[in-house]
């Protein structure tokens, strides 16, 4: 890792020990969640049965956001070494509280130096990934985020550098008493001539909030995760995986 990506992750790290007279924290939310599928493509040729448990956490600050999440797959009937746990911690820091000049424009409403590290998995990352995001309004969204990143590859593949398109969002919204809440993300790795493949991933869920109907609305919800991955780690010998997973998810 270079003297810049050093420097950028860190200054996003930062900001999270700022003096309270500077920072102030508006959210944070913690989760685990456990999915089931029959399709998860975990060798590359077949279809695979594993259970994925997911710890999720989330934080808002004035400074930028912060969202962390880690997988444990265990697959059904397969060996040990098939199991697989990978995680990510994306740190933003928004560009309009350091200078202190709000950067909203349009259906913009900030500008940050978007970071991303990426660990473990099949191909044991290493990953530092760093550029710009955006956040947006959108009608009907709780967030809508666009993050740009300059992907600094380390895996066993010895994959090459290349970039990266991420699309997160959250649309909550009723059917009567029910209420739902549909989100997800969307990575594109572009890949690189000669080397890994252009990875699209999109991974969205469709959740029934059970706790709604129990006065706790946002605390226990289920529902369908659906996840179409091609070229799967930039493999193209991987096949497209096309998974849906019933999940149930827990905040706390």
């Amino acid at each position: 890792m270079n003297l810049l990506q050093k420097s950028v992750i860190a200054a996003c790290a930062c900001t999270a020990f700022t003096p309270g007279a500077y920072a102030e924290k508006f959210f944070g939310d913690s989760s685990v969640s456990l999915l089931y599928s029959d399709d998860y493509e975990i060798f590359g040729s077949e279809q695979e049965s594993a259970t994925v448990f997911t710890f999720e956490n989330a934080t808002g600050h004035n400074w930028g956001d912060t969202f962390l999440f880690v997988d444990r797959y265990q697959v059904q009937g397969g060996s040990d070494s098939a199991d697989d746990t990978y995680g990510e911690f994306a740190p933003r820091l928004s560009l309009s509280w350091l200078t202190g000049q709000p950067l909203s424009f349009g259906p913009v409403s900030d500008v940050f130096v978007a970071t991303q590290y990426e660990f473990g998995g099949g191909v044991d990352a290493n990953n530092y990934l760093y550029g710009l995001g955006l956040s947006w309004d959108v009608p009907g969204m709780q967030y809508f985020n666009t993050n740009a990143y300059y992907v600094s590859n380390n895996t066993i593949f010895d994959a090459e550098d290349d970039w990266q398109l991420t699309v997160t969002w959250g649309a909550p919204f009723n059917v009567g008493s029910a209420r739902f809440v549909f989100d997800g993300y969307v990575d594109y790795a572009a890949g690189v001539s000669g080397g890994q493949s252009a990875d699209l991933h999109i991974n969205p869920q469709f959740k029934l909030d059970l706790g709604h109907f129990m006065g706790e609305s946002g605390v226990l919800l289920a529902g369908i995760e659906y996840s179409y991955w091609r070229n799967k780690y930039g493999s193209p010998n991987i096949d497209t995986e096309n998974a849906v997973s019933a999940l149930v998810k827990f905040h706390f």
